[in-house]
């Protein structure tokens, strides 16, 4: 074999990479199957909320619930993660979604008959049955285990792979996530729809269950950097590190402004129920149509990867999620609003991997929780910012006029966040990581 044939083969990119470390494997089964259940329950709580109240403002209190805490506790998470062990942080996590999903279980069994309570909210003037308000402090109980996971799992990845793997494993870490976004909400639909919540639960417990496992399989990691200073100090440390790069900082911006317009698939049930009168199990293939065009997207940048101009292609990416947005809140036909909702997880699919690696790369491994912390509070809990926007829009705006305003501001964020970036947009992957290695 000649050398340069040897060459090619020895630079041959293998998109399977990471997949070869065992122990990320288990990192993948934990997030897939905790995953599939969160995507269940946020599918199961929609309907149940929606149909309790008849009311899309309730469904913008979901998302508050969760991204009150989650926003609250995040930088004390990122500082804890920092310095703990991080296999036994994630049981304790997992543990208290495992316990607030068992309550939710108890008390919507029939037995209970919470339903005949009603209590009357004088905010925002909507009323709510009492099950629904146990409903969102059990989310708000969720949103505190959130402030750890995302700080704990991002340290984790880095500890489990080599530097040259983050590109690869944020693809298969993300097409992970969105596989079992695709299941978790079909499933959770159609489950819902055919054998009530009850049953629907108990699929979810099982899957939290599983994930709980997963995590023995993974090795025990003390923290390689404890920080030194005082917690005042530490949190600081980390906020001025984010602030002072200027591509992650406007990476967090984009996702948080684009999100927060664009968080319109919290009131999905609101479409599935009203206008397109397609039931539980319509909603549940509406919600998996985003996380469809999320994989198969996802799966094809494994072999085709978005990095070689990873700033132009984030904003083309946030683009095309505006224009998604917009073009299946208009859309009266199921079929073509699948297809849009569809291409609105494709080009989310692609942001994510962008952002996910650019983060990944700027971050140094001493700062790896603090930063994800600033991240979580960024973009962790953007989803469910945009979700209490969305439901607020669509009470003040009704519901079609709420969606198409958001897809609009996402277009707007996107084109201000070009003006300002422009010199940003010429940046290879080398470009960047060359800039690292110079900062380290």
């Amino acid at each position: 074999m000649a050398d340069s044939d040897l060459n090619s083969v020895i630079v041959k990119p293998d998109p399977y990479a990471a997949l070869r470390f065992r122990e990320f494997r288990s990192y993948l089964g934990m997030r897939f199957f905790f995953t599939f259940a969160y995507q269940m329950q946020a599918v199961v709580l929609g309907i149940y909320i929606y149909h309790v109240t008849k009311d899309p403002m309730a469904l913008g209190f979901v998302g508050l619930c969760e991204a009150i805490p989650a926003i609250g506790i995040a930088l004390y998470g990122g500082y804890v993660a920092d310095k703990s062990e991080k296999r036994g942080l994630l049981l304790k996590v997992f543990g208290g979604v495992f316990l607030c999903t068992l309550i939710m279980l108890l008390v919507t069994l029939p037995q209970f008959n919470l339903r005949q309570f009603d209590i009357i909210f004088t905010l925002f003037n909507f009323k709510v049955n009492l099950i629904a308000l146990i409903m969102y402090v059990l989310v708000f109980g969720m949103g505190i285990s959130r402030g750890f996971f995302g700080p704990a799992t991002f340290s984790l990845m880095a500890q489990i792979l080599p530097k040259n793997l983050y590109p690869n494993a944020s693809t298969w870490s993300s097409s992970s996530w969105q596989m079992a976004s695709i299941l978790g909400p079909a499933i959770g639909g159609i489950t819902y729809g055919f054998f009530g919540i009850t049953i629907t639960y108990i699929v979810i417990i099982s899957f939290v269950f599983i994930a709980l496992i997963c995590i023995f399989f993974l090795k025990v990691h003390p923290p390689q950097f404890v920080p030194k200073e005082n917690i005042k100090e530490s949190l600081l440390k980390g906020i001025n590190f984010v602030f002072k790069t200027k591509m992650m900082v406007w990476a967090m911006s984009l996702d948080l402004f684009s999100v927060f317009f664009g968080g319109a698939v919290a009131i999905l049930p609101v479409f599935a129920n009203d206008i397109l009168k397609v039931g539980p199990e319509g909603l549940g293939f509406m919600r998996a149509a985003v996380s469809a065009g999320s994989v198969f997207t996802m799966l094809a940048m494994t072999r085709f990867s978005p990095m070689n101009k990873p700033w132009r292609n984030l904003l083309i990416a946030v683009t095309g999620f505006g224009l998604s947005i917009i073009c299946w809140s208009l859309s009266k036909n199921f079929y073509l609003t699948l297809f849009f909702l569809f291409l609105e997880g494709s080009f989310d699919s692609v942001s994510v991997i962008i952002r996910s690696t650019i983060m990944q790369l700027l971050t140094p491994d001493e700062m790896r929780g603090r930063v994800s912390a600033v991240n979580s509070m960024f973009i962790g809990s953007s989803n469910e910012i945009g979700a209490f926007e969305s439901g607020l829009t669509a009470k003040l705006m009704r519901t079609i006029p709420s969606v198409v305003f958001g897809g609009t501001m996402t277009l707007a964020i996107a084109g201000i966040t070009w003006l300002k970036t422009k010199s940003l947009t010429k940046l290879s992957l080398q470009d960047i990581n060359e800039q690292t290695s110079k900062a380290a």
